[in-house]
């Protein structure tokens, strides 16, 4: 249910004089959009609240403090090393006659 509550008065502009946009085009002062702020006066009691709204969710992510970005761990590659002693698994190159018996130069 809504509320009842009647509007006297009209709600009044949430202008702080600073008026310069953001590279986003918010205002730097109110956070609101170019045409939150040259509509300002055709909205009616209700948009302007929800406007209102948007503005302080616009600020509180401002200036909320940034979450530090959680750097993955790059996998650690064992390469080993030209000095260390090669390893005895070494791959068997002992060919078989049979399984180049077909084959033909």
């Amino acid at each position: 249910m809504q509320d009842l509550q009647l509007d006297f008065f009209d709600i009044p502009s949430p202008c702080r004089g600073v008026c310069k946009s953001d590279d986003k085009g918010y205002c730097q002062g109110c956070f609101r959009t170019r045409d939150e702020r040259f509509g300002w006066k055709e909205l009616n009691n209700s948009e302007k609240q929800r406007v209102i709204k948007l503005c302080l969710q616009r600020e509180k992510r401002r200036t909320s403090p940034s979450k530090p970005k959680v750097e993955e761990a790059e996998p650690v590659i064992d390469q080993p090393s030209l000095l260390d002693p090669q390893p005895d698994n070494r791959i068997c190159n002992a060919i078989d006659e049979d399984d180049f018996g077909d084959f033909e130069l």
